[in-house]
């Protein structure tokens, strides 16, 4: 029976069916002709650095297929938590993205207070690529292997110094894992980044780095040595190495890169910005290019990074826990 309170549910049902397909449409037409302007790639790190180079050759790619510009800033500081809560914080309309790192798997139970959630606060669009480390140590040392590595700090506890580009940075918390699983321990001397850590490490004023493959043109030309990767398979960047985990089972740790925007972009957008980034990571040469310096071009869907960043998240939460780390 057709009554009166029916007719005007389905009236108003009815008046609005149009106004969802209208919006609807306004939406895949808005993705479609995304971006108008500009497009902001907001990077964490300093210029220069392998994670800049990195975001450059995404943002080429990007600014190409799109024909509008995609301009590289870099927001350093605050162990990269300064441009994450920036875009966290952004208008959520796709014109202000992240070269988001693997920080953001950390920051949450690293710093004791954050403005922003990076689980809650940025929509995952893409992985980007994923890297191993690689271990360093002074071309004087006395250790040519990892085994040899691991038996000459247990002969000096607590006297071998290893550097980092920061507490609580990728790097530094790949050399704590390491030091957890071989049971050594080492003094952290932490730095402003790779570069003046190298300027130490080369004459041995520390005794070990663990950085990007960009890194191992220091230990081609002879100024350092790389004693192997913390990749699952040995780098394709140099694969004469072993990976660390031949020595030490189940030690693991590939970093990884990718894209987020602010936590409330429209869907549509998000997907045609995942969809372009894919394309641009298929070309070769941005593949070659990415190769050579240790990284693999590595795409994926948003729920895909999303998944990642959860795993990624759960697993340095044991090993800062186990380290007792801290940062107000």
């Amino acid at each position: 029976m057709l009554t009166r309170r029916r007719l005007i549910v389905l009236s108003a049902a009815s008046a609005l069916a149009p106004d969802a397909a209208q919006r609807a449409a306004f939406a895949q037409a808005t993705a479609a002709d995304f971006p108008k302007r500009n497009v902001r790639m907001i990077v964490p790190l300093a210029a220069g650095g392998p994670t800049d180079t990195v975001g450059r050759v995404l943002g080429q790619g990007l600014s190409t297929k799109w024909g509008q510009q995609v301009v590289i800033e870099n927001k350093p500081g605050g162990g990269t938590n300064i441009a994450n809560e920036y875009v966290a914080h952004a208008d959520p309309d796709g014109y202000t993205a992240l070269y988001g790192t693997s920080s953001l798997a950390v920051n949450a139970t690293l710093y004791r207070s954050l403005s922003y959630d990076p689980l809650k606060d940025l929509a995952p669009v893409s992985m980007v690529a994923t890297f191993p480390f690689f271990m360093f140590v002074p071309a004087s040392s006395p250790a040519k292997t990892v085994q040899e590595f691991i038996a000459y700090a247990k002969s000096r506890p607590g006297k071998l110094v290893m550097g980092s580009p920061g507490t609580g940075s990728a790097p530094h918390l790949t050399a704590l894992l390491f030091m957890q699983m071989a049971g050594i321990q080492m003094v952290h001397a932490p730095y402003r980044g790779a570069a003046p850590a190298f300027i130490d490490l080369i004459p041995g004023r520390i005794d070990c780095y663990f950085g990007s493959g960009e890194l191992l043109t220091y230990s081609r030309s002879g100024q350092v040595r790389a004693l192997a990767t913390t990749g699952a398979e040995r780098s394709p960047a140099e694969p004469e190495l072993p990976t660390i985990g031949e020595t030490l089972p189940s030690y693991v740790v590939d970093s990884w890169q990718g894209v987020f925007l602010p936590a409330k972009t429209p869907p549509e957008i998000v997907r045609k910005m995942n969809a372009d980034i894919v394309a641009v990571l298929a070309d070769p040469a941005v593949k070659t290019k990415l190769a050579n310096t240790g990284y693999t071009a590595q795409s994926s869907t948003p729920d895909a990074l999303a998944a990642y960043l959860k795993t990624d998240t759960e697993k340095w939460l044991a090993v800062i826990k186990k380290a007792d780390l801290k940062i107000d």
